[in-house]
């Protein structure tokens, strides 16, 4: 397990046959940095698109990037490191968008203060604001996918965020009804995350004219990466720090989301201490952390989070075994490398 130090992706000796790339960031995108400055000054761009009353608010949710996962995921599926196509940096900046727009409303839903270090859009302008902005960054990104002279780009985008808001849905639906079990949660992050990741695979891919087979396997990568992503960034809101993570944690506990640790701990305490628990986690308090910490840490519950996370890393490399490039593949297993080094950071508090 990744937790106790061993890599679940490649042996060491496997990393340098397929030169899998260091796991820190800045080298890992290095490469990309023309088409990362590309897709940022096209985002910063698309202001100018908003009524002037509209704008600031536009370019307040627009320029709070991160590490630009889905971005860097586009450039890496279409090699962007060798040239690319304005294209190839318009899809990135609508999947961008698209994000960015999902951030913007699950800020609000999850009464987020801090995002990336600074206040949330939420916090800074308004539930009401927000709420609408979002709406128009889904819409922008929208005509913007209707510019490509093939109607694929538009569907397969309009069919990513109608998944995306289909899961945040059906999440608010699975806390109403109080369904506690993996299945539906996976099936919500599935939704909400590895979707735009596998299109941010599949269109960069696509873009470059690579075959159907080859394009398959490149959203298979990105599925089940983004599954992986999703679920350490759950782990993170218990096992992370605010300080080195630069957002608000705790906040799937105190709107009552049960993510990944805390189903597996109702699974492992028994029928009898279950409802007891749950009815403590849905009247959450801060000062109820030591006891839940104790619990997390008695029931391996972080173990258990990163055996699914190492799982889902290693279907997403043997998805790349479709794709003939084998310097392509590299830059991509160099992601997995990345995560699971972010992983094996988690720890109980």
């Amino acid at each position: 397990m990744l937790i106790a130090g061993s890599n679940p992706i490649a042996t060491q000796k496997d990393r340098a046959e397929i030169n899998i790339p260091p796991t820190d960031w800045a080298a890992l995108a290095s490469p990309l940095k023309p088409f990362l400055k590309a897709v940022n000054e096209q985002l910063r761009e698309q202001v100018h698109a908003f009524e002037p009353e509209v704008a600031s608010f536009a370019e307040y949710a627009l320029t709070n990037q991160g590490k630009q996962l889905r971005p860097t995921l586009v450039g890496l599926a279409g090699q962007a490191d060798n040239g690319f196509e304005p294209g190839l940096t318009q899809v990135a900046v609508i999947i961008e968008m698209v994000h960015l727009a999902t951030l913007v409303h699950d800020d609000i839903m999850d009464q987020a203060t801090i995002r990336r270090n600074r206040p949330t859009l939420c916090e800074h302008s308004g539930s009401e604001v927000s709420v609408l902005l979002g709406d128009c960054l889904f819409a922008r990104a929208l005509e913007l996918a209707s510019e490509f002279p093939t109607t694929k780009v538009c569907q397969r985008v309009a069919r990513a965020t109608r998944s995306v808001c289909s899961g945040e849905i059906l999440q608010t639906l699975r806390y109403k009804k109080q369904i506690h079990n993996r299945e539906d949660y996976l099936r919500t992050l599935r939704m909400k995350t590895a979707e735009l990741f596998a299109l941010s695979c599949e269109l960069g891919g696509n873009q470059i004219g690579l075959n159907s087979k080859q394009c398959l396997a490149l959203r298979e990568y990105g599925f089940a990466l983004g599954t992986a992503y999703q679920i350490y960034d759950d782990c993170l809101d218990i096992f992370g720090s605010e300080a080195s993570a630069g957002k608000s944690l705790g906040t799937d506990l105190r709107t009552g989301k049960f993510t990944l640790p805390i189903l597996l701990l109702l699974e492992r305490v028994g029928e009898s201490k279950k409802m007891e628990m749950i009815a403590k986690l849905f009247q959450w308090e801060e000062s109820l952390t030591p006891w839940l910490m104790d619990l997390l840490a008695a029931n391996h519950t972080l173990e258990g989070s990163v055996e699914t996370i190492d799982q889902y890393l290693a279907r997403a490399q043997k998805a790349l075994f479709d794709l003939t490039d084998d310097r392509h593949g590299a830059s991509l297993n160099g992601l997995l490398a990345f995560l699971a080094g972010q992983v094996s950071r988690l720890h109980y508090t």
